[in-house]
């Protein structure tokens, strides 16, 4: 692809490209100067040197390789426009260097980059902020970069170590996750208990390796002297100040430092465990670990999972049965009632969904994915996703899964009546054709079938009559929590 609208003339016939979820965020976080000293991606020799000792090749330390991967047909350009996935121009990259990631294989590009527009944001657009767009604070600022809301021990802590510093209060939510708006929410909705002129100011930051490294130096670039974190680490941009340890006082019904807590009124906060149990049956969060305000965000963001969305994906050989088997458990939760269904059988996408494409791994692999957006759109809705391909390919499988989890839950059901039995079924004749060589690439003749590893049921339909089979599935849906006991 060439750029076009929306660029000076100069760049109109450079090539483009989307980068995906994690550079996207690492390219906004260079626009906006929060990656300093960076200025553009890395090449191979300062992405060596970060890996081996958490510095640039100049020496500066730096905790985390910043690079852009792009298809090997990329690597011949000297400049890039790279845009957001709406295909908005965000900068063009000027190439110093096209190298091989030794371990995967695969290509990147370096160089520094030229903004040409600022990210378009959603929700929230008002507090995000570039560094320079603050006022500068006199005094030490205590920062908070976090991924989770904030509960009553955190809360409790945050004030005391700012209450000991003088110091203001800045709380970096981190974004990148299925839940940012409810994360946002969550911290908004405690500002009243937060030390008085604190900020909060939204970062797109995903998860990476060192990570408290990474998001020292990120809260360095906002300002902050000093990082509040339960852990110190090594290369940290600013210290970091881990609080003294608190509980919940069962005596006094009050959260302070456990030191002034008798031995047995000690009561800790819930595990992460425990949370998620709680969410899972729709039980309230008690009020003593967080505020009503911020346990309503986390039941928005976990639902129960009789309310939550779920995606029960069926894979096996064509003839294998799981056609039947999921139309079958599509009806019997119609007659339960309660959840929106939406059956996504393989020969049905074929026709509406994926209509033109062929039956080469490429255009498999993209049928699969188009299925796995279709049905994480659904589950993101809280709807009931039943899928019935043939999903031979592990990775295009192991895709749709993290599409699917990013959003609500996924049950793998892998049909595996054996070859033979299909064959002999063949009621579409598809496994004579292949056999006469009429069909290139035909799943089980003349193509694999990846059988997966991670299934969450094996049913073998030449064992099993069809009412059988899905019995066995539903039985785990019922066993998951997903589905009630008729």
């Amino acid at each position: 692809m060439t750029a076009e609208a929306g660029l000076p003339d100069t760049l109109r016939d450079l090539p483009t490209w989307t980068p995906g979820a994690v550079e996207l965020a690492d390219l906004e976080l260079l626009l906006a100067g929060v990656y300093r000293p960076l200025t553009g991606f890395l090449g191979s020799f300062d992405t060596a040197m970060v890996i081996a000792g958490g510095r640039l090749a100049d020496g500066t330390p730096w905790p985390v390789p910043v690079t852009l991967a792009v298809p090997a047909e990329m690597t011949s350009h000297k400049e890039v426009v790279l845009q957001d996935p709406e295909g908005v121009p965000l900068a063009v990259l000027r190439v110093t260097e096209a190298w091989q990631d030794p371990t995967t294989g695969g290509w990147r590009l370096a160089g520094p980059l030229e903004a040409l527009r600022a990210p378009a944001h959603g929700p929230f657009h008002r507090l995000r902020r570039r560094p320079d767009e603050l006022e500068p604070v006199a005094g030490p600022v205590l920062a908070v970069a976090t991924r989770e809301p904030l509960h009553r021990k955190q809360l409790g802590q945050l004030r005391q170590v700012a209450e000991q510093m003088n110091a203001g209060v800045l709380v970096l939510p981190l974004l990148g996750g299925a839940h940012d708006e409810a994360l946002v929410r969550a911290l908004l909705a405690v500002r009243r208990e937060l030390p008085e002129g604190t900020r909060i100011v939204p970062v797109p930051l995903p998860p990476h390796p060192r990570d408290l490294a990474v998001r020292s130096h990120v809260a360095a670039a906002y300002g902050a002297t000093h990082l509040l974190a339960e852990t110190e680490a090594e290369g940290t941009a600013i210290p970091v100040v881990v609080p003294e340890p608190w509980a919940y006082d069962a005596d006094v019904e009050v959260w302070r430092p456990v030191a002034r807590i008798e031995p047995d009124h000690v009561k800790a906060e819930l595990t992460p465990g425990q949370l998620d149990e709680l969410l899972d049956r729709g039980e309230p969060v008690p009020e003593w670990f967080t505020p009503p305000a911020v346990a309503a965000e986390l039941a928005v963001a976990r639902p129960p999972k009789l309310e939550r969305g779920l995606t029960v994906f069926f894979t096996g050989l064509s003839g294998s049965g799981k056609s039947t088997v999921a139309r079958g458990l599509s009806d019997a939760l119609v007659e339960r009632g309660g959840r929106t269904i939406s059956l996504l059988d393989g020969d049905v996408v074929r026709r509406l969904l994926s209509a033109g494409l062929t039956f080469s791994r490429a255009d498999r692999d993209l049928n699969i994915r188009r299925i796995g957006f279709v049905a994480a759109e659904v589950t993101r809705h809280g709807g009931v996703a039943i899928c019935a391909p043939i999903a031979p390919y592990a990775a295009t499988r192991a895709e749709v899964r993290r599409m699917v989890s990013a959003v609500g839950d996924f049950v793998l059901v892998h049909v595996a009546t054996p070859l033979a039995e299909c064959e002999r079924r063949d009621r579409k004749g598809l496994y004579a054709k292949a056999r006469a060589g009429l069909i290139p690439e035909f799943t089980g003749i003349s193509d694999p079938y990846e059988e997966p590893d991670d299934a969450d049921l094996v049913i073998d339909t030449s064992l099993l009559a069809p009412e059988e089979a899905v019995g066995r599935v539903l039985d785990l849906l019922v066993e998951g929590g997903w589905v009630r006991t008729e």
